[in-house]
């Protein structure tokens, strides 16, 4: 005579299946402490949290071509994270280390590439040459499906609101002095956001260089 199966107590996994509140509980927190995981432990790696050799906190004229970037999206289409594949640094040159980043907030690394990766530009090019291919870029690219950003040259920046972002990011860790920010005004001071993009532009990825 066969016995009749036993239930078991506990959670089953048609408890789990047929209980769409319980599963996304469930769901989250696997989630949630994998992250944790995966996450805590770069806080405390130095490779993570120390400055490169020879990394510099942005200028206040690079630091407002930063903010233009976001503003226009420029990272929707260009990453600034180079893979460490011998077809990346081919082509891109030395792969990205998150000691490169520790100034950056938020970093701008990605795997977007409607256009070519960014993080090595600095230096690759003239400042006339972004200056031409920021305006227009098919007068330097004709086949760039990059749209134009004209107004750039026209833009004034703030003075007023560069001392305050300073102030921000040294709350955050990035070593900014004193004298620096006292300076940040001057040193924008009749200064486009054409001028600010392009000094953002050629800082990129030359610690390493």
């Amino acid at each position: 005579m066969a016995s009749s199966p036993q239930k078991t107590s506990g959670f089953s996994h048609e408890k789990i299946e047929t209980h769409n509140l319980l599963m996304i509980v469930l769901i989250v927190l696997v989630v949630a402490v994998g992250g944790i995981v995966e996450i805590v432990p770069l806080f405390f790696q130095r490779s993570t949290t120390q400055a490169a050799p020879g990394l510099k906190p942005y200028t206040p004229l690079q630091l407002a071509g930063r903010d233009v970037y976001l503003r226009e999206g420029c990272y929707n289409c260009h990453s600034q994270m180079i893979r460490p594949f011998r077809a990346e640094t081919l082509r891109y040159g030395h792969f990205s280390t998150a000691g490169e980043f520790v100034y950056d907030h938020p970093f701008q690394w990605g795997s977007k590439r409607t256009g070519p990766d960014l993080h090595r530009v600095g230096g690759k090019y003239s400042d006339d040459w972004h200056r031409l291919h920021l305006v227009n870029p098919r007068d330097l690219v004709p086949e760039s499906n990059m749209p134009a950003y004209p107004w750039l040259e026209a833009a004034r920046l703030d003075p007023a609101g560069m001392a305050p972002r300073l102030v921000a990011l040294r709350r955050v860790g990035v070593p900014y002095t004193d004298a620096e920010i006292a300076a940040a005004a001057g040193a924008v001071k009749d200064k486009t956001e054409l001028d600010a993009l392009v000094a953002y532009l050629q800082v990129l990825g030359t610690t390493l260089k």
